[in-house]
């Protein structure tokens, strides 16, 4: 099993994810990311995001999960709740080697992809 941690000094945080992109979407309920991540690391941008984990794996593979322009952040009372959001987007360096591998393995060890 692959060793992880929530990064949740969001200060510090946001610099080592800054730069990243999209690169896949998932489709978990926010109860299982809540169940597999504990709270997240923050409101992400406050703007165009409810909710953002960033994540390191134990190699030093630095990812986020987040909502994206699906919620009340964004689109105010027409948005969805975090309960109902089921599109997800994935966020990683595409530059770092072997990242997408990485991250992928271990999302499909926690249930989440697929």
């Amino acid at each position: 099993m692959t060793k992880f941690k929530v990064l949740r000094n969001e200060r510090e945080t946001y610099k080592l994810i800054s730069g990243s992109e999209l690169w896949t979407y998932i489709n978990p309920t926010y109860a299982q990311l809540l169940k597999v991540f504990g709270k997240p690391t923050g409101n992400g941008d406050g703007y165009k995001t409810d909710a953002e984990w960033i994540i390191q794996l134990d190699d030093g593979t630095v990812f986020s999960i987040y909502n994206y322009k699906t919620g009340k952040n964004y689109l105010g009372s027409s948005g969805q709740n975090l309960s109902e959001i089921r599109d997800w987007h994935v966020g990683l360096h595409k530059g770092v080697p072997f990242a997408s591998v990485k991250v992928g393995a271990f999302l499909r060890e926690k249930g989440l992809m697929y």
